[in-house]
């Protein structure tokens, strides 16, 4: 059965983001996942993971800066990762070894390379030549501590100029890098949003063995499924059975913004998922 994991940068917005541990584990998630750990400390955050019995399964690496105040300060200032960018190769290593700082004391077995914005005089073929050449990289340094590196086609509309939009281009850089701890992060709300034909892409890419994760929003709005146009239970029901006959094992990433953003929102924006657990004894139900 798929297995959920709560997206706790845009999950719970009512709450402060440490206090989102105790209300996934309560809506009864067993893993988390958010943006960026950097603002806190890594010690903190491997406490909340343990006092909720919650694993943690993804973060991004720094989107830019050399440090944690300069990795949020990058964000604040539009930056959406560096591998893609010539001259930042600096940054790009600065980020990959503070993630896996992060990874090693969360226990978190997967960390995302944001490709980045392709930079202003920059040819894509540049840009896809830099981006390569980084993630050879990140993945050497990264597949030392056992730790797999994503990297993600994200929606033009949302993060306008991101150089890497769609499913076949990402798995043509994995071709490029050929390391086997570099997977992609299919987002089927981005997929959605710039391919659709989301269930081939499933069949297509999944029995690969070169994506690491799942997310999951509803489209156009990113809310939680059923609110949108996509077949939630259908699309649930075939990541189920291609996984099955792959032995693939990994994570669904609740990547969504509550369409309720009120206390308890969240909560009770969760019917997709006790309605799933109840048609599927074997998943894990909310408390």
């Amino acid at each position: 059965m798929p297995q959920f994991a709560a997206n706790l940068s845009m999950m719970y917005p009512d709450l402060t983001f440490l206090d989102r541990f105790e209300a996934a584990a309560q809506d009864g998630f067993k893993a988390v996942e958010y943006l960026f750990p950097y603002a806190w400390p890594a010690q903190e955050l491997a406490a909340r993971l343990k006092a909720h019995g919650l694993e943690q399964v993804l973060f991004n690496m720094p989107p830019g800066g050399l440090d944690a105040p300069g990795a949020l300060q990058a964000w604040e200032a539009g930056d959406r990762g560096t591998a893609c960018a010539p001259g930042r190769q600096a940054e790009f290593k600065a980020g990959v070894h503070m993630a896996m700082r992060y990874a090693q004391t969360l226990n978190c077995p997967r960390i995302h390379a944001m490709a980045g914005l392709l930079p202003p005089g920059v040819s894509r073929a540049q840009a896809q030549e830099t981006l390569v050449a980084n993630l050879k990289w990140a993945c050497q340094e990264a597949g030392m501590l056992g730790l797999d590196v994503l990297l993600e086609p994200i929606n033009p509309r949302g993060i306008p100029g991101f150089f890497v939009n769609r499913q076949d281009h990402a798995h043509e850089i994995l071709a490029l890098v050929d390391a086997p701890n570099l997977k992609v992060q299919m987002d089927l709300f981005h997929c959605q949003i710039v391919e659709g034909d989301v269930s081939t892409k499933i069949e297509k890419y999944l029995p690969t063995g070169h994506v690491g994760h799942f997310q999951i929003a509803d489209v156009p709005a990113r809310h939680e499924p059923g609110t949108g146009e996509l077949n939630w239970p259908y699309l649930f029901e075939l990541i189920d059975q291609v996984a099955a006959k792959c032995q693939w094992q990994g994570w669904v990433g609740c990547e969504y913004v509550p369409a309720d953003t009120s206390a308890g929102g969240t909560s009770r924006g969760l019917t997709w998922l006790k309605e799933w657990n109840a048609a599927h004894p074997l998943a894990s139900k909310p408390a």
